[in-house]
């Protein structure tokens, strides 16, 4: 199966409940902010916040469109041939409604401001050679969008309190992909296939969420990687973790290769250990060192000989 192009779906189990089964949940649209990468890097960094729909979208309008140069021939009684020249970045449109008429409060206002700032650069990449805003990913459910930036927000404020606040609004918000080819040239590069976002709960460790969404609790370094994680065993409650798509473990998984550098043992454990926050191997004589148990996902110690 090819990489989606601009959506990725998975089943979530929704649909229409039959039999007087339990009613299907009603999952909510957002956009999850992530960090801009540093040094042009297309893999968009870590979590950074949320935009809850409070309505759910009623309609999704999505753009893609190809370049093609057509050159002119002198005398030619028809056009020439057209030459394909690439894809152009896909664009996504979606209207946003927000409402307070109930509470009469400022959640409009904080609502719209929280897109409004989508556009305008991050405090942290201010000092930066280079400042960006914060890159948006769409989600609903088991849809996923591409990591993209917001390129036009419109705000049209539609219902005031007695004192002027704004307690309606209608947002037409532009998202467009951020460009670059998604598979990159080794395994270190190029943007993820998002498959969902987890968000943590008590007992969660990376081994048991590898094992319940590949079958595969190894995979926890894939998971690891994409979310800038270096404790496998320490997650915060509430964080919200990327899973990257299945297509994407075999990729990420396959070790960076140095030119004139043959993998070995020791630096394939100097590897794990440094991703897992634990201190490598001994390198020789007597002692003990902590490493980590792919099988049971815990830390164990050996004696070293």
């Amino acid at each position: 199966m090819s990489a989606a192009v601009a959506f990725s779906a998975a089943g979530t189990g929704g649909g229409t409940a039959r039999g007087g089964g339990a009613r299907p949940k009603l999952e909510h649209a957002y956009l999850e902010m992530r960090n801009p990468p540093p040094g042009g890097s297309l893999t968009p960094g870590g979590p950074c916040g949320r935009i809850d729909f409070q309505f759910n979208p009623k309609e999704l309008t999505l753009t893609k469109a190809a370049a093609w140069k057509r050159t002119p021939a002198k005398g030619a009684k028809s056009a020439g041939p057209p030459e394909y020249q690439g894809p152009k970045p896909s664009k996504l449109t979606v209207e946003m409604f927000f409402d307070a008429s109930d509470t009469q409060d400022t959640s409009v206002v904080t609502s719209v401001e929280k897109l409004l700032a989508c556009c305008v650069p991050t405090s942290e990449t201010r000092q930066q050679q280079r400042s960006s805003p914060p890159w948006v990913v769409f989600h609903w459910g088991g849809l996923t969008g591409f990591p993209g930036y917001l390129s036009q927000v419109q705000v049209k404020y539609t219902l005031f309190t007695t004192s002027g606040v704004p307690i309606r609004a209608v947002c037409q918000v532009t998202m467009e992909e951020i460009s670059g080819e998604t598979p990159g040239q080794n395994p270190t590069s190029g943007a993820l296939h998002a498959r969902r976002v987890h968000q943590v709960r008590t007992g969660d460790t990376l081994p048991d969420l590898a094992w319940r969404e590949y079958g595969d609790p190894a995979a926890w370094r894939v998971i690891a990687e994409a979310n800038g994680i270096d404790d496998p065993m320490r997650l915060a409650n509430g964080r919200e973790l990327l899973l990257p798509a299945p297509d994407e473990l075999a990729r990420l998984r396959e070790p960076a290769r140095l030119p004139g550098a043959a993998a070995s043992p020791g630096r394939t454990s100097a590897s794990l250990a440094a991703l897992s926050g634990l201190p490598g191997p001994a390198p020789q004589g007597r002692g003990a060192a902590r490493g980590y148990d792919e099988r049971g996902g815990h830390v164990r110690l050996t004696a070293g000989g």
